[in-house]
């Protein structure tokens, strides 16, 4: 027993580790408060500062001259908040016009309710801000600065009466309009369409899909400053970007099969049977005299000829093709399909994959420089390419 206890306790090693993993998570933890760099130009910048000066400019301008009219306020503070809102994330959820008008106008009137109703201020305030969050929640206008709109109610009932709504309306209004013609000027659309991708983020077994982004979303449980179908088009223009990387640079001659057996024209289609067999391949290029692919033949071919009399076994209607019968092709250019289609030794490998999905081929025929033969591409060329490079570090 002495010596176990020894051993585990009397250990330097033991002794400093809770100490550093300590710090190390204390030190993690105070990164969390130094924001990351923001990924934006200095012309965007600049686009944002003057549009935020612009907006308030318009506004406060307006609601001065009609200052001697108005029975409340010309200006709140948290009108300058929202001009940040629609200036510079004109994208966010929290930006668009039904949240900056529902959202401000909707606390402000719970604020002025909380205040006549409680007459503890903490406690006002303290509910203003809650009901006037779950109403935001409730009727989708979530606008951060309808809760400075709730407390500034409730800390200044004097002017937060119900005369102050059509001035505070009016400065609403004002501010949308400016932001709408200026982002438009400046090429935002504004308010912002949803950019929502048509069907799945990509096609195919282990893809990203639309409710794999759903399930997600639900696991995170959290209010994003993004929409969904933004997020849906920003992780599809990744998944096509990282693509794009990891093929990008990739051609035909990198992955084909080389060298290929072909067939001329002339040849029986015993012989080119014969061939596919003893190869093990599902498909030969069929090529002239100068090696230009004037088409192919594949086993599909040899199948959909062998079923035209149904009440034959496989055996017999393979064996009867190849020796041959009345009325049936015995050459490969009877058989084969022309013109074949064929791809270049230099063409991205991306190309290929719309073609062997979507359309349906099997074979490619690949040509060099001079329009020779030079290989052939198959879909376990292509997917032995897609394996290694998705397990490139």
């Amino acid at each position: 027993m002495p010596l176990l206890r020894s051993s585990a306790v009397n250990s330097p090693q033991h002794h400093g580790q809770a100490p550093v993993d300590r710090f190390s998570r204390f030190s993690q933890w105070l990164r969390l408060f130094f924001p990351q760099p923001v990924g934006i130009t200095w012309r965007e910048r600049l686009r944002m500062v003057l549009g935020v000066v612009l907006c308030i400019s318009v506004v406060a301008v307006l609601a001065h001259e009609l200052e001697s009219s108005l029975p409340a306020p010309w200006l709140v503070a948290s009108i300058g908040a929202s001009a940040v809102l629609v200036v510079a994330v004109p994208a966010s959820p929290l930006a668009q016009p039904w949240p900056v008008l529902a959202g401000t106008l909707l606390s402000f009137l719970v604020g002025m309710g909380c205040a006549r109703w409680v007459d503890s201020v903490v406690l006002a305030c303290a509910l203003a801000l809650g009901l006037s969050m779950a109403v935001m929640l409730a009727l989708r206008c979530l606008h951060p600065p309808g809760g400075a709109m709730a407390l500034f109610a409730v800390l200044h009932p004097a002017e937060a009466t119900l005369s102050a709504v059509g001035p505070l309306l009016l400065d609403l209004l004002v501010l949308l309009l400016v932001a709408i013609v200026f982002n438009h000027l400046m090429g935002r659309s504004y308010p912002h369409a949803q950019k929502a991708m048509p069907g799945p983020l990509a096609s195919g077994t282990g893809a990203l899909t639309s409710s794999d982004l759903d399930a997600a979303l639900a696991h995170y449980d959290e209010v994003l400053d993004i929409s969904r179908a933004d997020l849906e088009g920003l992780l599809h223009l990744a998944s096509r970007a990282a693509f794009q990387r990891t093929l990008g640079d990739l051609a035909c001659r990198s992955i084909m099969s080389a060298p290929v057996h072909a067939v001329t024209p002339a040849a029986t289609l015993a012989d080119a049977w014969a061939l596919m067999r003893r190869q093990a391949v599902k498909a030969l290029p069929v090529i002239d005299a100068q090696r230009q692919v004037v088409g192919i033949i594949t086993v599909a071919d040899f199948m959909r000829l062998a079923h035209l009399e149904a009440h034959e076994g496989l055996g017999q209607r393979l064996r009867a093709l190849v020796l041959g019968r009345p009325r049936q092709p015995d050459k490969v250019e009877g058989l084969m399909s022309s013109p074949a289609q064929w791809v270049h030794a230099s063409q991205p490998v991306m190309e290929l994959v719309p073609l062997f999905s979507d359309a349906g081929h099997h074979h490619f025929p690949v040509v060099g420089e001079d329009g020779q033969l030079a290989g052939i591409i198959t879909q376990t060329d292509l997917v032995r390419a897609l394996a290694r490079a998705v397990a490139r570090p």
